[in-house]
């Protein structure tokens, strides 16, 4: 049986969509909810934030932010970065930016 090595776990590979994919209408449409749009909103001042911060700072139960966190991710708005049993949440800004220059601009004023 291959063990996988100590440094890397399952939960460390969270899956994000390359930059080359990501699609306006994809991230419009998710970021139609008034939730995940004052989500890119708290993370516009580029401070990654973990979910449970965010989930109180909206006031909302930390499942409904992992949902809507979840979203915002597989649209290729935010990056969630493992951190032990934390998760760094995080704006992909320069892969939006690169794909949709100044959407991230109007988007957190």
């Amino acid at each position: 049986m291959a063990l996988m090595p100590a440094t890397s776990s399952y939960h460390d590979k969270i899956p994000h969509p390359p930059a080359s994919s990501l699609e306006l209408a994809t991230i419009m449409r998710t970021l139609g909810d008034p939730i995940r749009l004052e989500i890119v909103r708290l993370l516009g001042d580029d401070r990654p934030r973990v979910c449970n911060e965010l989930s109180s700072t909206l006031g909302i139960p930390p499942s409904t932010g992992s949902y809507h966190l979840r979203l915002l991710r597989e649209a290729g708005v935010t990056r969630t970065q493992a951190q032990g049993t934390l998760r760094l949440i995080s704006l992909r800004r320069d892969d939006l930016e690169e794909r949709f220059p100044g959407l991230l601009d109007v988007l957190t004023r």
